[in-house]
Parts: structure tokens; C-alpha cells; sequence
């Protein structure tokens, strides 16, 4: 006799997984938690690794970026790259996940003072010095270079555009097509920073023009549609709705713009299951799609997606799992 399941059981929730997927980054972040560190050490030595060159591989920076991010987040509140460096003070990937450790602090103390108070200067030179020394402990690694592109953020005045343009040349220089670190220099020149919305848009079309086929980058341009809406959500917060901000998401060319990404990324990625790295800009491009009422394009993308939900840019538009399970469902729906 069938046993009968029971609604409740089978309906669908969105897997806002912090690791996307990725259980050796779950395990060394479990690590971290627990203060050890040789997990850490361990999952960045296979991370990237040519092992016929004994170096990393260009083709594995997208992964090992995303898992440098996520690990210094894990390590900010815990001491765990400090005992990594004491007891190993010549591992090159020590020093790099120190570097990026020192700027998600630095984001954070910054956070913690409030918008719009200045950070001590002292604090962001050293911060900046973390990273050179990571980059010539590593020299191919592209990571040194994004953190500094990070950080660049949060001095007062932002930082002389020569120093940004050479820390920009070698990350390029390293790895042409690095999301992270566009992704950075894009926030840089948002208005939200040291820009407007204008010099944000002109460097995410332009960097997305120049992607080749299969590269994620032309997603920048539905990032950079996010952190407009945030910056002027934010503005109007307490007084009341944004008028004339109803077709931001919708108009003709935020609708052709997600179309276009969707074609030269996903037209050009090979095929196969999602990768971790790629779970959260597909979100940004899905909730883009969802938002543009394209049916067509997010019912193609939650297809691909599954549950694999992120919790960015769903949280800046409402309650996260309730738009990704309506939207999926509605995708289900129409296909």
C-alpha cells in the first residue's frame, strides 16, 4: 500500500546554503568555527592547483577567489589565519587569506561606526599593506589585488586614480575576467562610493562588452542595476516611496540587458550543473529576469538554479525565500 505524502512535506523551500553547494569549503569553514586551521590550509593548497605546472591554473581563479571571499568572512571573528600564520609564517596562502581577513574587518568596524563616519586611516594603510605582502608572497594570485580594490572603498576621499588603475592592471594582468574584482571596482565608482550611477553603468557595459562568450561578466550590469536600487531606496528611506521608481527594474532596456546577458553568458558557459561560484550572480541575473516579468528567461534559470538560492539580491526587494519560491513557481508555471 502507497503511503500517502502528505503536502506539508513536499512543498518547496529555497536551499540558501552560505557555502552554495560547496562541501569541502563547508568543512573548512566548520574549522575555522571550531579554531583549527589545517582544514583551511589543506582546501586552498587543492584549490586552483596545477598539478603538472606545480602553480595555480588560470581556469580555477573564479573558484579559489570565491572561496578565499567566503573563508575570510568565516575567520574575520576568529583567530584562526593569525595561529595558521604563526605556525606557518612562509605559507603564501596564509598571508593572502590574512589580507582578505584584514579588509572584511575593516568593512566591518566601518559598519559598525555608522554611514558616513570616517574610518582611521592608520587602520586602512596597514589593511592596504596586508595585501601587498600577500600579492608578493603569491605572485600569481589575482585575490591580493581584489582585496585591494575592496578596501580602496573605504578611504574618505577614495584612492589616486594611478594607484587604483596599477592595483586594477595587475589584477588584469593576472586574471583578465575576474567577477569579484569587477565587481569591486564597479562598487567604487557607484554613487553609493566615489562615483554616480552613470560612471557605474559606462564600467559594467563596458566590461561586459569585452567578456568573452561563457564569461559571467555581463551579469555586472544587472549588479550594478541592484546597487542603484539601493542607494536610492536608501536615500528615500523615511519619507516615504521612491516616485517615478516603479519602472526601474521593468523598462526596455533593463529588460534587453538581461536578455543580452543571458545570451552571452549562459549562450557561451559549457553545459553542466551550476558551480558554486556561479550561484550567486545567476540569482542576481534570475531575480533581474523576475523582476523585468520576463517568464521565458527566469523559468530557463530557476530550471538550472534548482533551489540553490542566494540570500543577495533577494533581501533587498523583500523576504528572500518567499520571492524565490513565487517566482520559481510561477516560472514552473509558463514552461
Amino acid at each position: 500500500m502507497a503511503v500517502r505524502r502528505s503536502r506539508r512535506s513536499t512543498r518547496f523551500a529555497p536551499d540558501f546554503d552560505p557555502d552554495f553547494g560547496d562541501r569541502a569549503l563547508s568543512r573548512a569553514r566548520h574549522d575555522i568555527v571550531i579554531g583549527r586551521w589545517q582544514g583551511v590550509r589543506d582546501l586552498l593548497r587543492g584549490t586552483g592547483a596545477d598539478r603538472t605546472a606545480g602553480g595555480p591554473a588560470r581556469g580555477d581563479w573564479a573558484l579559489r577567489t570565491h572561496r578565499l571571499r567566503l573563508l575570510a568572512h568565516a575567520a574575520a571573528d576568529s583567530t584562526a589565519v593569525e595561529a595558521w600564520r604563526a605556525a606557518e609564517p612562509d605559507d603564501p596562502d596564509a598571508a593572502v587569506l590574512r589580507a582578505a581577513t584584514e579588509v572584511v574587518r575593516v568593512f566591518n568596524q566601518a559598519i559598525a561606526a555608522g554611514r558616513g563616519a570616517a574610518v582611521d586611516r592608520g587602520r586602512l594603510d596597514a589593511t592596504v599593506m596586508a595585501c601587498l605582502c600577500a600579492a608578493d608572497a603569491r605572485p600569481a594570485d589575482p585575490m591580493p589585488w581584489v582585496s585591494l580594490l575592496t578596501v580602496a572603498r573605504l578611504y574618505e576621499s577614495g584612492v589616486g586614480r594611478a594607484e587604483l588603475r596599477r592595483w586594477w592592471d595587475e589584477l588584469r594582468r593576472r586574471d583578465p575576467y575576474n567577477l569579484e574584482g569587477h565587481v569591486q571596482v564597479m562598487r567604487y565608482w557607484s554613487a553609493r562610493w566615489h562615483g554616480t550611477h552613470g560612471s557605474m553603468y559606462d564600467f559594467a557595459r563596458d566590461a561586459a562588452g569585452a567578456a568573452p562568450p561563457g564569461s559571467p561578466l555581463p551579469v555586472l550590469v544587472q549588479i550594478a542595476r541592484v546597487e542603484e536600487y539601493r542607494y536610492v531606496v536608501d536615500a528615500g528611506r523615511g519619507r516615504g516611496p521612491v516616485r517615478g521608481f516603479d519602472q526601474h527594474w521593468k523598462h526596455e532596456l533593463a529588460a534587453t540587458e538581461v536578455r543580452r546577458t543571458l545570451e552571452r553568458w549562459l549562450g557561451g558557459r559549457p553545459p553542466g550543473p551550476v558551480r558554486p561560484e556561479e550561484v550567486e550572480p545567476l540569482n542576481y541575473l534570475t531575480h533581474a529576469a523576475c523582476w523585468a516579468g520576463l517568464r521565458d528567461v527566469y523559468g530557463e534559470l530557476f530550471g538550472l538554479l534548482q533551489a540553490r538560492a542566494s540570500w543577495v539580491p533577494w533581501a533587498y526587494t523583500g523576504e528572500p525565500a518567499e520571492q524565490f519560491t513565487r517566482w520559481r513557481g510561477d516560472g514552473r508555471a509558463t514552461s
